[in-house]
């Protein structure tokens, strides 16, 4: 490896006596290639192949690393002596070579695209979320941090002052992310997504924002956090040329120690070899994480201290058994070793022998199906997984039915072998594969069974052809019994799905007044609709109107399960065309907030509700819908509606703002309710998730129609609710980010937003904010090519600005405007058209 010497000539580092075959210094943001290592030389490095040179290596870092660092203190003191009078410490020097490499390479993100993208994608590949959680916040702290840094990358952020801003915001929104990995929270998760790996791209992202700000010293040191924070993400995939570069050498002889472990074990039975290997590699990146974690920290704390360096971290060998010849250990430690380690896993895998009852059968078969996947899983991953993941609880491939050979296993003792053996046994009792169950020596494969049952053959007869209903229930517990006991095999589903059976049961359903029986036909119901396309056509198509599943929803107690079903129909808007459909959703989406079961069919019906509701609000032309609208009004819908915009999901949300946005539209008058009771949080986080364009939304749309009130003091009232910002972040940034990328038409908008709010506060200094707004309203107004749509949104912003509107949301000044222009007819189809919308709830008097 490079020495010191060499190091600091192609740094630019030297002093004038060693620059002797130099032409010029290197700038170190113009260095794209790192050197090689900072401290090691290669002519030095001798790996150890001797059983004497193993075991003084074990003691200490390794015998090289020692080599190392001995050699490295000679040279640091010839190097010393070298200096004189006012020339800096060697100590200084490196430190200012240190800072210059890892500053120099995150440089490449301010002026190479391909780097910069290469790190963008990384990092965005790491914030997938992996299951669902309220803490979005985080995710979208750091999305904005990492927009917002390429934006003033690409110096798309105007003025300096507005750079120093964002770059400020910045590192407000990343240091948020980055506080992820204290003590109490480094080990968890959020949203599936581990706290290491959030914090880890935050810390990158940290050391970009201070290169901007040309404070190297501080932006190294963030590279180098990265490190410490997830150490396998950052060698792996983060950060892996640097990491070779800079760390490695270092840990070189973990990795020469690894590769002559492999070659030692290329004799192995493949079992062995495989076992043996995964050991080998969990080993190997438990040390190799652990060496980056202290060098990392090393260097961290020598630019931090700025004068003498620390002491150089030990890394010995990883601790386990040693297949190479001149590495092994004595046969009587490893088997020591070996069999603490199986004592553990068979603990952990086995655990205490469970009894079952006989006579519980169906108990019985569910828990050898478990003990087998738990058998099988357990040897796959046989405690030497690098990564620790969750079993799922899976039916296992063909490929996966390994008998389990006691030569797998390093020589447990004897007791543990019985357990093994017990598994075995229990493995062998009950093994499934699919559909294919295997039960002492006879094997039943249900795949290939043609013939269904006799009892059940009858009861799919009687609900297709039998006039009594008595006996059609019977048929009901029959079929549902033989669905549960095979598990919905498929010669099951296939005898059931079929025109006259599906019609059958829904006749069952609508005549049987028994809560058992319709549940029961529900749930087959449920279950068929779910797995086939055409069995749910056929369903819809027995009951076109749907005007038997209304007669179900007034008449029976399971107008929720009913719901579920109906939802997994997905009607359309023209097939409800009732009016009564309005109230038996509303009553849905007032008790639906428990989750229904329908066999293995889940779901909530107020899921269903939204969705009914939806269909009814928007899929029929605009008098229909607002129709509709009115009523849902009218009946107290919009309680129902502003609870769901406010513990619902991400979708919910986003469907409760359409249908808000609706009942406006049908009743001016209710943005007043809605204003004074929507959740302002949420509507702040789905106006943030509009900008990381996640989805397509009109949260923006109801935000300008609920700031249509007709005084004064509730606009105000409204904004200040809006003022408190969402998960660290400003309301004003938000707004800000949201008018910049908003559409042509959406920006005076948005402006006027920005405006108002800014204006709530201390109008006696300036403010970007205020400046951004204006100038983005007066180049709508001086747009003269612009669209028509854009003309009109500039007017609607005007007039909120003036902030006179009527119950309604009609603007005063435009209706006086347009009167004084002579425009009486268009005033009078107005009022027409908003006493049509309103009903007869609010009553419009309109000064002549």
């Amino acid at each position: 490896m490079a020495s010191l010497h060499r190091m600091l000539s192609e740094e630019g580092f030297e002093h004038r006596e060693f620059l002797r075959s130099r032409d010029r210094l290197v700038r170190p943001d113009e260095s794209v290639k790192l050197p090689i290592h900072i401290f090691h030389d290669q002519k030095r490095l001798q790996f150890p192949n001797q059983k004497n040179d193993m075991g003084s290596t074990r003691k200490g870092s390794s015998v090289f690393s020692s080599r190392r660092v001995s050699s490295d203190t000679e040279r640091l003191q010839q190097s010393k002596s070298l200096l004189q009078g006012e020339e800096p410490a060697i100590d200084v020097i490196t430190i200012r070579a240190v800072v210059s490499i890892l500053s120099g390479y995150i440089g490449r993100y301010i002026k190479d695209v391909i780097f910069r993208e290469m790190i963008r994608e990384k990092c965005s590949s790491c914030l997938v979320r992996r299951s669902l959680g309220s803490d979005d916040g985080i995710f979208v702290n750091m999305v904005l941090g990492m927009e917002t840094i390429e934006k003033v990358v690409e110096e798309k952020a105007t003025g300096k002052e507005v750079k120093m801003e964002s770059l400020r915001n910045s590192i407000h929104l990343l240091s948020n992310v980055a506080s992820l990995n204290s003590k109490k929270s480094r080990k968890g998760s959020t949203c599936g997504v581990p706290n290491s790996h959030l914090s880890a791209c935050a810390q990158l992202f940290l050391s970009i924002v201070y290169k901007l700000e040309k404070n190297d010293r501080v932006s190294a040191r963030h590279l180098l956090h990265v490190f410490c924070d997830s150490p396998y993400l950052a060698r792996t995939h983060l950060l892996p040329d640097l990491w070779e570069h800079f760390l490695l050498p270092h840990l070189l002889h973990l990795k020469v120690w690894y590769h002559e472990e492999l070659e030692a074990l290329s004799d192995f039975h493949h079992f062995k070899k495989e076992i043996r290997m995964k050991a080998l590699s969990k080993a190997y990146n438990d040390q190799m994480d652990m060496g980056t974690i202290q060098f990392a920290l090393y260097y961290k704390e020598w630019i931090k201290v700025g004068d003498k360096a620390p002491s150089v971290p030990a890394v010995p060998f990883p601790s386990g058994p040693s297949y190479a010849p001149s590495m092994r250990r004595s046969s009587d430690s490893f088997n020591s070793r070996s069999s603490t380690v199986n004592t553990n896993l068979y603990r952990a895998v086995f655990g205490p022998t469970k009894e079952f009852d006989s006579r519980n059968r169906a108990s019985m078969d569910k828990w050898s199906r478990e003990e087998d996947n738990v058998c099988i899983d357990e040897y796959k991953d046989f405690s030497y997984a690098t990564n620790k993941k969750t079993r799922s609880s899976r039916r296992p491939s063909s490929q996966d039915h390994v008998i389990l050979n006691h030569d797998i296993w390093h020589e447990p003792p004897k007791s543990e072998l019985l357990r093994l053996f017990s598994c075995r046994r229990v493995s062998s009792e009950c093994l499934v594969n699919r559909n294919i169950i295997v039960r002492s020596n006879s094997i039943r494969n249900v795949e290939t069974t043609h013939l269904l049952p006799i009892d059940l053959s009858r009861a799919i007869s009687t609900i297709c052809s039998s006039d009594s209903l008595t006996e059609c229930e019977t048929a009901i517990h029959v079929t549902a019994k033989a669905w549960l006991d095979s598990n919905g095999s498929n010669v099951i589903e296939g005898a059931l799905s079929k025109a006259p059976v599906i019609e059958g049961l829904l006749e069952i359903l609508f005549a049987s007044t028994d809560d058992e029986v319709q549940e029961l036909a529900i749930s087959i119901l449920a279950e068929l609709v779910v797995r086939k396309e055409a069995n749910r056509l056929i369903a819809l198509n027995s009951d076109p109107q749907l005007k038997n599943f209304m007669k179900l929803f007034k008449s029976s107690s399971l107008f929720l399960k009913v719901a579920v079903l109906l939802y997994q129909l997905k009607p359309k808007a023209k097939q409800m065309i009732s009016i009564d459909w309005v109230a038996l959703v509303l009553r849905v989406l007032e008790f639906g907030g428990q989750l229904q079961t329908l066999f293995t069919v889940r779901c909530l019906p107020e899921k269903a509700a939204m969705y009914f509701l939806g269909q009814l609000l928007t899929g029929f032309d605009e008098d229909k819908n607002l129709e509709n609208a009115s009523q849902v009004v009218a009946l107290g819908g919009l309680s129902f509606l502003v609870r769901t915009f406010e513990k619902g999901d991400i979708t919910e949300r986003n469907h409760a703002c359409t249908l808000l946005s609706c009942c406006i539209r049908a009743n001016g008058s209710s943005r007043n309710y809605i204003a004074e009771n929507l959740n302002k949080d949420s509507l702040l986080q789905l106006i943030v998730l509009g900008i990381q364009k996640k989805f397509k939304g009109c949260v923006f749309t109801l935000l300008t129609d609920l700031l249509c009130l007709s005084r004064r003091t509730r606009i105000s009232k409204f904004l200040t609710g809006l003022s408190n910002g969402w998960g660290g972040l400003s309301t004003m940034h938000i707004f800000l980010v949201y008018l910049q990328r908003a559409s042509p038409e959406e920006r005076p908008l948005a402006a006027t937003v920005l405006l108002q709010l800014d204006l709530m506060g201390d109008l006696s200094h300036s403010s970007l904010y205020r400046e951004e707004a204006v100038e983005a309203i007066t180049e709508s107004l001086e747009c003269h090519n612009c669209s028509t749509k854009v003309q009109e949104q500039s007017a609607k912003a005007l007039l909120m600005l003036g902030g006179v509107f009527s119950n309604s949301g009609v603007a005063s000044e435009e209706e006086w405007l347009l009167q004084q222009a002579g425009f009486h007819e268009r005033l009078q189809g107005s009022s027409r058209r908003e006493e049509i919308v309103d009903g007869n709830l609010v009553s419009l008097n309109i000064a002549s």
